[in-house]
């Protein structure tokens, strides 16, 4: 059974059944749907903008966000195993900050995700547009979109399915393409090799300064984003207390390996200032990389791999994105018809609400067809980088509270708490204001700060009438 807080307010975490979301999921396709939540158009096409800011030194860049992503994994997963619930991070800052934190993390990363899921969408027509310039952008967006929502449509055992095969072909890819990096970097075959003059000629390594390594990490951060779909799965999964610790381990682990690797490769292989020459994205980097060196029948297959990379990212934002609607309106947050599943266990309503963010993409790739992907890639970061600086926050606030209430010892905690929870914290506010002063990502907190003002006022009007008796929850009211 789902499980959600009967009286948010409250404060005490009690908890209520509701209607069942089928528990189907295994380690391996949670491992794997994470995967393919977090390795998308961040790598593959957003890796280009922070190229373009860093340099070489863009390579320390990604390893700061490693750091961060590991104690984000850390104190997110302990929150996990504590409370494996659809409504995930948003329930557990209802329980353990207040009821405004819940509703505000829930809503944001909702519209967050349709807007995720609208960016990736304009990627894979970027994606389609390399092989066919003369087709419209909407073309792509809208058919890739319709075969998606079928795809989630059906019961979580098909999404996971689904999405483990598409997580797996980009993991091969990517370690096929590291791997043949390495060969033309030390000259393996018949090519001689290109050696590392890329990491120090044209600037050298911090040829944009530590300034520069900084600023790039707006980009990069959002590369490790989509992780916390394990802990949105805990409610479908089979046996959470073990699953989600070890599918956040194993992700976060290959994710360093993924990134660090492919970046540190794309970057050997080719100068860094030709990877990102315009302010428009026309091509994945790495479909640049081989047609660069020459060979363009590779070229041709990693295009075709970005598109499932980014084709999968949406099918998870999709996934997330439903499943955190249901949560609000199994807490009395949302109409409470988005709170019920279908016959095949899936929150088909929540479903198609969320599919909301692919229009949004169709009316900016009309509108702005040159600049979408960088307006849509800025609105959702703000919501991003938002709840996870609420997942430390209110990590800082689950460890006493669950200790003073007598709660089990945890098979996973975060090391060096407060500590780590507090400079996690920090580092995400730190990449919040850098945005006002990266190229064309100022959007990010000019839509996301009036975005807050707007839910606290909804937020106010909502408290007013659940405090005068209405349902608290879907579940209460059916």
């Amino acid at each position: 059974m789902i499980l959600e807080p009967r009286h948010p307010a409250d404060g005490r975490g009690e908890i209520e059944e509701g209607e069942q979301l089928s528990r189907q999921l295994t380690v391996g396709q949670l491992g794997m749907i994470a995967i393919g939540g977090a390795i998308g158009t961040g790598l593959f096409l957003g890796s280009a903008l922070a190229v373009r800011i860093a340099g070489p030194g863009v390579i320390v860049s990604y390893l700061i966000g490693a750091v961060i992503a590991l104690l984000f994994m850390g104190a997110l997963s302990e929150m996990a195993v504590a409370h494996p619930t659809a409504g995930s991070f948003g329930v557990y800052a209802e329980i353990y900050l207040n009821p405004w934190a819940g509703f505000a993390m829930r809503y944001t990363y909702w519209a967050a995700q349709c807007i995720a899921i609208g960016a990736e969408a304009t990627a894979v027509a970027i994606y389609c547009r390399w092989w066919f310039p003369g087709t419209p952008a909407w073309l792509w967006i809208l058919g890739f979109s319709v075969a998606l929502v079928y795809v989630n449509a059906r019961n979580v055992g098909s999404f996971g399915t689904f999405e483990y095969w598409f997580a797996m072909i980009k993991v091969v890819a990517i370690v096929l393409f590291i791997v043949l990096g390495i060969g033309l970097l030390i000259g393996v075959g018949p090519r001689k090799g290109i050696g590392v003059a890329n990491f120090t000629e044209f600037g050298g390594f911090l040829a944009t300064g530590w300034k520069g390594v900084w600023m790039a990490m707006v980009f990069v951060i959002f590369s490790f984003m989509g992780t916390e779909v394990v802990a949105v799965t805990s409610g479908e999964a089979k046996d959470p207390e073990t699953a989600v610790p070890r599918a956040m381990r194993r992700t976060v682990g290959r994710l360093i390996l993924f990134y660090v690797g492919a970046v540190t490769v794309l970057i050997g292989i080719v100068p860094w200032n030709t990877i990102q020459p315009g302010s428009s994205i026309t091509a994945s980097p790495f479909v640049s990389v081989f047609r660069s060196v020459g060979i363009p029948a590779a070229a041709h297959v990693v295009n075709l791999v970005v598109i499932t990379a980014a084709a999968s990212s949406m099918n998870c934002n999709l996934y997330m994105a439903s499943r955190m609607l249901f949560s609000l309106a199994r807490g009395g947050y949302a109409p409470a018809s988005l709170g019920r599943v279908s016959t095949r266990g899936t929150p088909l309503r929540a479903l198609l609400a969320s599919a909301a963010g692919l229009a949004v993409a169709l009316i900016v790739a009309l509108a702005s067809p040159g600049r979408a992907f960088v307006y849509l890639f800025g609105i959702s970061l703000f919501g991003g980088l938002f709840v996870w600086l609420m997942i430390f926050v209110t990590h800082l606030a689950f460890r006493p509270r669950w200790i003073a209430r007598g709660g089990p010892r945890l098979p996973v905690r975060l090391i060096g708490y407060p500590y780590t929870s507090i400079i996690g914290a920090g580092s995400i506010v730190a990449i919040l204001v850098t945005t006002w002063w990266v190229e064309g990502m100022r959007i990010t907190l000019i839509s996301g700060l009036p975005w807050l003002g707007v839910l606290t006022i909804i937020y106010y009007f909502v408290a007013r009438r659940r405090a005068r008796g209405a349902p608290v929850s879907a579940a209460a009211s059916a």
